[in-house]
């Protein structure tokens, strides 16, 4: 087995290997891999295992992220919940790590954060167990053959806020187009000022459409003249994810959040998508409610800081709460959206959650 660094001509067969594992994600793509490039500059450590017969039999895919000021790493991967090493086998997997961790001391990084989960099968159980109060799980939800059986399986109280944000005369868009990305950063931007969180780029958004191509979507709610809900939903196999889903508050009122959710649960079932991340959550939390109200169920990420050279980590380093971060969000809610926008893409590029 050899293992060396993927290029530019492995696209085709790189994701032809990530199509086809049972633990891939859309983030695992090509197309993460050139979204971070042309959109933060950051390198890219992609790692392919091959046999002798030169067919790929694994791959890891991670970024190295270096502020100016703080210690580097190398993450696998940032912007998302979890990536990790694919392999036929654990060895294998366990061989793709050990290169990514020594490719990182030899590059001078002080961590490797490595994010993946529990399998959907190993953790049925989830709803019957003690998690620490920390732990992050993604939602997943298994989907049925057409829409209508879905909707059907859902309880009263949630078909009629769906019905509800009908009524009050929101209006769905679903596509892939350069207007609908415009549309959707309107809306997500304006979320990300008001949870006092730094903002992506526009250019994030627009490389993400250029690489994913058919295996993303864009679904946007309309209501009152505007656009006031807005997601974006990444494909991988007969899988589905949601990484960025934003409504603007001054209208939750008409429920934008159960329509903008419900249309591309709609897209993804008809068409023959067979599982639905809804991302991380708390449990116990307002988010995870909110997700496990469709029928979606807890898996356990697993999220780990390794450093280099060394045997220490510090799990679930993500979840840290301090009184400066409390600090730094309110003061972010106070800055005009303009400037939010501005400043925002600029640290955004060195936070890897």
């Amino acid at each position: 087995m050899k293992i060396r660094v993927a290029t530019a001509n492995d696209e085709s067969m790189w994701d032809d290997f990530v199509q086809k594992h049972p633990q891939a994600t859309p983030y695992h793509r090509f197309a993460w891999k050139k979204s971070v490039e042309n959109a933060y500059r950051h390198k890219s450590c992609y790692l392919i295992a091959e046999n002798e017969s030169q067919h790929i039999v694994g791959v890891l895919p991670a970024i190295a992220m270096q502020p100016v000021f703080f210690s580097g790493k190398l993450s696998s991967l940032p912007f998302c919940d979890l990536a990790g090493a694919l392999a036929v086998d654990e060895t294998i997997q366990s061989a793709l790590i050990t290169a990514a961790q020594n490719m990182a001391a030899e590059t001078g990084l002080k961590y490797f954060e490595y994010r993946t989960s529990s399998l959907a099968d190993e953790s049925a159980d989830m709803n019957n167990r003690t998690l620490p109060a920390d732990q992050k799980v993604r939602m997943i939800l298994d989907l049925p053959e057409c829409s209508e059986t879905l909707l059907s399986g859902f309880k009263s109280k949630l078909r009629s806020q769906i019905k509800k944000a009908e009524k009050n005369g929101l209006t769905v868009e679903i596509g892939q187009t350069d207007q609908l990305i415009d549309d959707f950063y309107d809306v997500f931007s304006c979320n990300m000022r008001d949870l006092g969180s730094p903002t992506h780029s526009k250019q994030w958004f627009h490389e993400i459409k250029r690489h994913y191509k058919q295996n993303m979507i864009i679904s946007i709610i309309k209501g009152e003249g505007e656009a006031i809900g807005a997601g974006i939903v990444l494909f991988n196999g007969v899988n589905a994810s949601i990484p960025w889903a934003s409504t603007k508050r001054n209208f939750n009122h008409l429920s934008p959040n159960m329509l903008l959710y419900w249309s591309l649960l709609q897209y993804t079932t008809d068409n023959g998508y067979k599982a639905f991340d809804f991302g991380r959550s708390t449990p116990g939390e307002g988010t995870f409610k909110f997700k496990q109200q469709w029928g979606a169920k807890p898996v356990p990420l697993l999220w780990e800081n390794k450093v280099i050279g060394s045997n220490k980590q510090e799990e679930n380093f993500s979840h840290s709460q301090g009184r400066l971060r409390e600090i730094i969000e309110s003061v972010w809610r106070l800055l005009p959206l303009a400037m939010t926008i501005y400043i925002g893409p600029k640290v955004r590029k060195y936070i890897s959650l």
